[in-house]
């Protein structure tokens, strides 16, 4: 991609009504645009990274066994009345009436509609188990949205439903997607911990949540210093854990963002709903159900959190809007001829290629690059030329190398796929 011809309008000023780091390099980077508070337009290179998050979570979940469906954002009113939720949610679930007069509201959570769905077609414990999810725009009427991606009213979300005939076996399905997020969040190269969380408005007796760490986050948890067990410090302090409930050892504060939720759900709304199955006698039964949810532009957002400096965004590797970045310096024949010999040997090889085409200073140039984040950088000048060499830059920590021209595309090659198997 030519950056000439990329929508990708830069600010050099952070926007007043950003509030953390993430929305203001959002902003800045020319990533997202506010349309009204808390609804943002993703742009290309926002979408990019959206997309690449999104492509993570569907190899891993598709590898899980779980299986992709799309459910309509309206939903009618009598399906919430089914469970109590319609007059328990709250302002947060935004209302409306059709032409007819009646009831509808937006999607803020699909629990209700994919119960509907399964206890439609499943009649069988032949039929199970089942785990559908979805990757669709969800509203809820947050009071006061705030920080761009991270807590907006209309944003992107995955969730997922896991049907069983039995509890034993469901909580075995959610094990297995507590290992998938797990998976889902170190492929997105991002450092977190899972603690045990309340239920919430979603409800179920088991939850765990996927937090980010970051010094920005809204959230405190508590995590073992010797194994992996963790827990929402409100929580934790309820209960009165002072030290780890399995094994005695230090307990350690950390501040949290959270990317993505686990529910055992039970027979919640399967119940109420009456969503049910026949056993192997002929019995009926209530589907056990799981649910599983990732905020996918939250954990865009939170990965600029972890990831970034005071010139800008440092994104990890595998959802960067691009690999790398190259940058002919000087109008020169030979700086142009060499740039674009390699941004077609780089798109050859499947490299993502970014090149900076315009006709700005090198300071600009640089100063976007920074900003945008992307993880490495060629740059093409003069000087270099004639010693026949180029830089090969990394973004994160900075490291430059000189590297002869006809090498630089193996070697970049070389790090990609290393970083990208792992």
């Amino acid at each position: 991609m030519l950056l000439s011809q990329l929508f990708a309008p830069t600010l050099r000023e952070t926007p007043a009504e950003a509030e953390t780091i993430s929305h203001r390099l959002m902003l800045r980077a020319g990533m997202i645009r506010k349309l009204a508070a808390g609804v943002y337009s993703y742009l290309p290179l926002g979408l990019r990274v959206i997309e690449k998050v999104e492509r993570i979570i569907r190899e891993e979940l598709n590898t899980a066994g779980a299986q992709e469906v799309l459910l309509p954002i309206v939903m009618p009113k009598e399906l919430w009345e089914e469970t109590g939720r319609w007059g328990k949610y709250g302002k947060e679930l935004l209302r409306f009436k059709d032409r007819h007069d009646r009831e509808f509201c937006f999607g803020p959570t699909h629990e209700e509609a994919i119960t509907d769905l399964v206890r439609s077609n499943v009649k069988s414990y032949r039929d199970l188990p089942l785990n559908l999810y979805q990757i669709q725009t969800k509203f809820r009427d947050e009071v006061r949205p705030r920080f761009g991606l991270m807590r907006g009213r209309e944003f992107i979300m995955k969730d997922c439903y896991s049907f069983d005939v039995s509890e034993e076996a469901s909580r075995k399905i959610y094990q297995k997607m507590f290992e998938t997020y797990k998976k889902i969040f170190a492929r997105c190269g991002l450092v977190f911990k899972v603690v045990e969380a309340g239920t919430g408005v979603i409800g179920g007796s088991l939850s765990h949540e996927f937090q980010v760490l970051a010094g920005s986050g809204e959230d405190a948890v508590l995590s073992c210093v010797s194994c992996e067990w963790g827990m929402n410090k409100e929580m934790a302090t309820e209960k009165g854990h002072k030290k780890c409930p399995h094994c005695g050892k230090e307990l350690k504060e950390y501040r949290g963002i959270e990317v993505g939720q686990v529910f055992y759900l039970g027979t919640k709304y399967s119940f109420p709903m009456k969503a049910f199955f026949l056993d192997e006698k002929g019995n009926q039964k209530p589907i056990v159900m799981g649910c599983y949810g990732i905020g996918v532009g939250r954990t865009a957002a939170a990965a600029i959190e972890q990831n970034h400096d005071e010139n800008g965004i440092i994104w990890p590797l595998p959802i960067a809007p691009f690999h790398v970045e190259l940058l002919p310096l000087q109008d020169d024949p030979a700086v142009r001829e060499t740039a674009q010999k390699l941004y077609q040997g780089l798109q050859k090889e499947k490299i993502e290629v970014l090149m900076d085409d315009r006709s700005e200073s090198a300071g600009v140039k640089f100063k976007d690059a920074d900003l945008i984040g992307i993880p490495y950088r060629i740059v093409v000048g003069t000087k270099g030329l004639k010693e026949g060499k180029i830089e090969l830059k990394e973004r994160k920590g900075g490291q430059v190398s000189l590297i002869p021209v006809d090498a630089v595309i193996g070697e970049l090659k070389k790090k990609l796929d290393s970083l990208l198997a792992g």
